[in-house]
């Protein structure tokens, strides 16, 4: 071998090098990209959670009027961007009303569904929107799944049981009122969101994210607010409008327009596995609030839980990646 042929070697191995290297940061940028996006919404989540625990302490009971405003603002913002750039319609909007009745019912379902059963009941059963996620996509997207993505998928499951483990002891012994249909209504209400959920990443990766946002406010504002005038209007007509009620049901309003803003970004990136995965954590992070903002002790399974998720989440990104 001649001397320029060496050299040549040498600088397509160099080059081959880099390549491989570049590859690999661009997914590390993109799984730590991926995980901080998913824990952004899992936080969003976790607020409206906080912020309807205020709420019902303050004898306020009116769920579909707490998402309501949610939608109103949806369309609104996305809505009047839409009609300035003059889009046209790329699905048809019978379509958005389907996926609009799935998305209200979901809500309503599970936030209905605490008036029945217990605490510890709709964490868990709230697990079932990730089979069902996994199937639904298999099925209608095509999605394959390896068995590192699976193994990922356990991994966060076995985290939130633990976490409910380590709350259960000291909170929620109580079965509550009907606990056969508080059951019910959150399978039926996981089994919505799953069906949303992939609806909503077929839709974002055939179609425009303001086209989707308009059009799921529009309809979820309409089937939201006539769902209002029937079951919650002595309800809101009875409340006493205070300060504390103004501020939480804004909270509620701003954490769901940001949270429902966000979803369609990682179900592009990644999927709706990815997204509800992610969502276990919320559980989690209202752990930590209660803790270090209210003092609470909690028990040294939720450190052991919080790791699992976290540890559950890269193994399904890293996966993902390499998929």
């Amino acid at each position: 071998m001649s001397c320029l042929e060496g050299k040549s070697g040498i600088t397509r191995r160099t080059s081959n090098m880099a390549c491989f290297q570049y590859l690999q940061d661009k997914r590390l940028y993109r799984l730590f990209g991926l995980l901080a996006l998913g824990q952004f919404a899992s936080v969003l989540i976790t607020f409206t959670g906080l912020t309807s625990s205020i709420l019902a302490r303050r004898g306020f009971n009116a769920p579909t009027s707490q998402s309501f405003f949610n939608y109103v603002l949806l369309t609104v913002v996305y809505g009047s961007t839409f009609i300035i750039r003059r889009k046209t319609l790329k699905v048809r909007w019978y379509y958005y009303l389907l996926l609009a009745i799935l998305d209200v019912e979901g809500n309503f379902s599970v936030v209905k569904a605490y008036q029945y059963t217990s605490l510890t009941s709709v964490m868990l059963l709230d697990c079932w929107t990730i089979p069902c996620v996994l199937l639904l996509t298999w099925l209608f997207i095509k999605t394959k799944y390896n068995i590192g993505q699976l193994i990922g998928v356990c991994i966060c499951i076995l985290g939130l049981v633990l976490v409910i483990l380590s709350d259960v002891h000291a909170k929620d012994r109580s079965g509550g009122s009907n606990v056969l249909l508080g059951d019910a209504l959150v399978i039926i209400g996981a089994t919505l969101y799953a069906f949303t959920n992939v609806s909503e990443e077929f839709l974002i990766k055939n179609v425009d994210f303001l086209e989707l946002m308009t059009f799921l406010g529009l309809f979820s504002s309409i089937i939201s607010g006539i769902q209002v005038a029937i079951l919650e209007r002595k309800e809101l007509a009875n409340t006493s409008w205070n300060r504390d009620v103004i501020l939480s049901f804004s909270g509620f309003a701003a954490s769901l327009f940001f949270f429902y803003s966000t979803v369609p970004f990682i179900l592009r990136l990644s999927g709706s596995a990815l997204l509800n995965l992610s969502l276990l954590s919320s559980d989690m992070w209202a752990v930590g609030i209660r803790t270090f903002a209210y003092h609470e002790k909690v028990d040294w399974l939720f450190y052991i839980a919080f790791s699992a998720v976290a540890v559950g989440l890269v193994v399904y990104n890293t996966r993902y990646s390499e998929c």
